[in-house]
């Protein structure tokens, strides 16, 4: 019987080798694969971080361990404002960045991250993943060589700490502040002055007069910020007091995973898979992490001295005004951020129609109702 056996497997084994099996069929469905992550975010953002540490945990799991990914925090692989570079020019396989940071590089980069007055993180992720704004930013990044998976979102951000009260748009004038990207060139347009100011030297710089302003992320970041170089800890309200929303500029702050697309080619459709699966497990955790922690932080940093103010809808109307203007300006002189903004805006316009009829009329009863009863 046991001859009888080892023959039928042999003739088996025979027959398959005259079938022709393809050679892909005989290689290693599991092979070992291990990536670098390099991240645009230090480990103090825990929760932003914390998605590159989502995205590495996931993967691993899905595959068993045969596909292992290892973040390092900002300045590790390369500097934060590097991160897209180094996927590039082969320093990491993957970064976890917001695209938005390389402004400078194309002012398109804005729309797969947040832009001024543009779409909540629902909104956003919509048109990324259902409106084509994801193609958009795909096709938008082929000369990179590099695809982009939505990875973590903040969600709605606070405009930041200001030294004094805002009246009028005449008070942005000839204000220091530290805030970049398309939301420093609005400020700027209106008379205030960009200041480049390292973390650690913000709450001094406060101190002294030397910058008026600056933005951070939101309460629950912005609660633990206040670091002098000292090595003392005071709350930022001490220095700047006035905590301005809403964050215009930043509806909700999308972040990418972004990976060299010939490497993302050769895995494994598999570990593609779970790669993809993982940064969609990263972008919903992150937006619901930061959705819990800033309630109960922006109730302590009140208590702790900080005086919300919500802009002057003058001075609101002017940052619209001025960003408008601007989107027409860059969409003259750049094809690229035509293509992109007129996708982002027509969506943007629908979803605030959608929001109008819906999400907005429910929430205001629901906020009427909470100030009436508490």
């Amino acid at each position: 019987m046991a001859a009888g056996r080892r023959q039928f497997i042999a003739g088996l084994g025979a027959a398959a080798a005259g079938a022709g099996i393809a050679s892909p069929a005989l290689a290693n469905p599991s092979p070992d694969v291990q990536w670098t992550l390099t991240s645009s975010f230090p480990t103090s953002l825990d929760l932003i971080y914390g998605g590159a540490q989502t995205i590495a945990a996931a993967v691993s799991d899905m595959t068993d361990g045969h596909f292992t990914i290892k973040p390092s925090p900002a300045g590790d692989i390369a500097p934060a404002l590097e991160a897209l570079d180094a996927v590039g020019d082969g320093r990491a396989d993957c970064a976890h960045t917001a695209l938005s940071y390389y402004w400078n590089k194309d002012p398109s980069f804005v729309f797969a991250s947040s832009t001024p007055f543009g779409m909540n993180a629902r909104q956003h992720a919509a048109w990324l993943q259902e409106g084509g704004g994801g193609a958009l930013i795909d096709e938008f990044l082929a000369d990179r060589k590099v695809i982009a998976l939505p990875a973590g979102n903040t969600g709605g951000q606070m405009a930041g700490w200001f030294r004094k009260e805002i009246h009028s748009p005449a008070d942005f004038s000839g204000l220091k502040l530290r805030i970049g990207g398309f939301a420093g060139k609005v400020f700027q347009t209106l008379g205030a002055e960009p200041v480049a100011t390292v973390k650690d030297g913000i709450y001094s710089a406060l101190e002294s007069g030397a910058l008026d302003g600056f933005e951070w992320v939101g309460p629950y970041d912005d609660e633990r910020f206040g670091n002098r170089p000292d090595g003392t800890q005071q709350p930022i309200s001490k220095a700047a007091p006035n905590y301005y929303y809403p964050g215009w500029w930043k509806g909700g702050m999308q972040m990418h995973l972004v990976v060299a697309k010939d490497k993302f080619e050769a895995l494994p459709k598999p570990y593609q898979a779970a790669l993809r699966a993982a940064a969609t497990m990263a972008n919903s955790s992150m937006l619901a992490k930061y959705d819990t922690a800033n309630p109960g932080a922006l109730k302590r940093l009140v208590v702790g001295g900080a005086q919300l103010r919500l802009f002057p809808q003058e001075a609101l109307e002017a940052c619209y005004k001025t960003a408008t203007d601007l989107y027409t300006q860059l969409s003259n002189d750049n094809p690229k951020f035509k293509k992109i903004a007129d996708s982002y805006m027509a969506f943007r316009g629908d979803e605030y129609l959608w929001w109008q009829v819906a999400e907005y009329s429910f929430d205001n009863f629901m906020i009427r109702e909470r100030r009436s009863r508490s």
